[in-house]
């Protein structure tokens, strides 16, 4: 089986090549760059299976780098920061980042997140993720393509970038139904509870923006997690 090939993009040279040296050991291959835009430029010419991106850099910053990366890839994307700031994380969650980790962290926290992510998408190609159920949901006025990982509002295309999609669909094939913060955790996201992240809370708190004018609702059940609502559904 060929091995998963990550690339890293950061400016301090000992944290790159710590966690080249730590993703390495556990069976990646890794390719380290000192700036974002030499990343974005290998990207093009070669894809790899999951990015590593510093915020801080000298040229292109992380955000804009990861902005161009969804242009054209829905490559799975962890972004690293010194900074602790709701803004940043909520700005790399809204660019369609699938989770954003602030130093200092240990190689472990982040070797987990990496397990996460391409065990999630092991589910997905084989059929195996919860939500996948039909091709198509429509739940109120919004439609869901689970074959196009779209979502249509009234017809209008959300833009839901690919974790918003997931939540969305996850929670609207359990319509009224409380799901707790860990489940979302575990079968969206793929990670186990032991793995503090704020990704559901900052994903939801985005997607109530796209589902503005909608029917569809996303309410928080306080203490545990959220549950999808519908008005005028009669339920």
């Amino acid at each position: 089986m060929d091995k998963k090939h990550i690339y890293i993009a950061d400016d301090d040279d000992a944290i790159r090549e710590a966690i080249k040296i730590f993703l390495e050991n556990d069976g990646y291959a890794v390719t380290a760059f000192a700036t974002g835009d030499g990343l974005l430029a290998r990207f093009l010419q070669c894809e790899c299976d999951l990015v590593i991106l510093d915020v801080m850099m000298p040229g292109s910053d992380g955000f804009t780098v990861c902005s161009r990366l969804r242009e054209r890839s829905t490559v799975p994307i962890i972004m690293l920061t010194a900074r602790d700031s709701d803004f940043d994380y909520a700005k790399g969650i809204s660019l369609g980042s699938d989770d954003y980790l602030v130093k200092p962290f240990s190689p472990m926290a982040l070797t987990l997140r990496v397990k996460a992510i391409f065990r999630r998408i092991a589910y997905e190609q084989q059929g195996l993720h919860a939500r996948q159920s039909a091709q198509q949901l429509v739940c109120g006025d919004v439609t869901i393509d689970s074959g196009a990982k779209k979502a249509f509002l009234d017809g209008r295309e959300l833009g839901l970038t690919p974790n918003e999609f997931e939540l969305l669909a996850y929670l609207a094939a359990r319509p009224e139904h409380a799901v707790s913060r860990e489940e979302l955790l575990r079968q969206v996201w793929g990670y186990e509870t032991h793995i503090e992240t704020r990704a559901t809370d900052d994903t939801v708190r985005r997607l109530r923006k796209k589902l503005e004018g909608s029917r569809m609702r996303v309410d928080a059940v306080w203490g545990f997690g959220f549950r999808l609502t519908v008005a005028g559904s009669g339920t």
